[in-house]
């Protein structure tokens, strides 16, 4: 009986971890580039009451006898499939069709997102909405990022001061193209786009951004459209992959383990307390 209670008790922290999972998941149904979790369930070490037996002449073999302790918490699997596209119309509103992260520099560290929601700030450097700049990487006068692709650092995008830029556009490239007064056209930076063999592994760090772990592999750096990396579109955002009508299914998935969980509470309570009467 003690080990039904820890069963069920196992049952409850896991059924409400799974709420709180599908809560954040219907919470942030709107935000962009938002990325659903799942919750995976394992069930904990089971205790042996009789080992298994291999047969002889005289008699078969026999099966272990093993009773399980419950239950736990085994993942908490991001779903990094694409969300759907929001055409916005402004031109610094950017999206990946398909893999990689867009690089922004928090102080000293570089962290990862999917949510394009930039905009240049009062001194020309493209930013996200919480200040982090967008990396990625100068151009010379060719529109070839300077001193090549491989092993170069990663630097602030900004429009070029000291000149007269009459409008820009992004292109599927990530590079951004200014025209300028003179009526000359030219690229003056391009987006970085990361990649990672493991994106699962990524740490969540708020703002819908990434932090690179011990387990998500290297940053791999490049553009877009280069190896696996995705194409960019302008003037549109992609928008969270929450699917609601799962998410409220696993709602009721959630409330009805839990309350099946307490429901091995009780019954247990019950019959403790009817050993506890025997004597009366």
């Amino acid at each position: 009986m003690l080990r039904s209670l820890f069963a069920g008790i196992s049952g409850l922290r896991v059924n409400q971890t799974m709420l709180d999972v599908t809560g954040n998941n219907i919470a942030n149904a709107n935000t962009t580039g938002f990325k659903a979790s799942t919750t995976v369930f394992s069930d904990t070490l089971s205790q042996m009451l009789t080992a298994a037996s291999g047969g002889n002449a005289e008699r078969g073999g026999t099966n272990p006898i093993q009773i399980g302790l419950g239950v736990q918490l085994a993942a908490t699997s991001t779903n990094f499939g694409q969300g759907s596209a929001q055409l916005t119309g402004r031109p610094t509103d950017v999206m990946l069709q398909g893999d990689g992260f867009f690089v922004l520099r928090d102080g000293a560290e570089d962290v990862y997102t999917r949510a394009g929601a930039f905009t240049f700030d009062q001194t020309g450097v493209l930013v996200a909405p919480n200040g982090m700049r967008v990396q990625g990487y100068a151009l010379d006068g060719a529109g070839l990022p300077t001193g090549g692709l491989v092993d170069v650092d990663l630097n602030s995008l900004a429009l070029p001061a000291g000149v007269e830029l009459t409008s820009y556009s992004i292109s599927a490239d990530g590079k951004v193209r200014g025209v300028f007064s003179d009526g000359v056209q030219r690229d003056v930076c391009q987006l970085a786009v990361a990649d990672f063999n493991n994106p699962m592994g990524l740490e969540k760090i708020g703002d819908t951004a990434y932090r690179a772990s011990a387990n998500s592999g290297p940053v791999e750096l490049g553009v877009a459209g280069q190896g696996q990396r995705g194409q960019i579109m302008a003037g549109a955002l992609e928008m969270s992959n929450v699917d609601l009508s799962a998410e409220f299914t696993n709602l009721i998935l959630a409330q009805r383990g839990f309350q099946a969980s307490s429901r091995v509470i009780t019954t247990s309570d019950q019959v403790l307390e009817e050993l506890v009467n025997i004597k009366r």
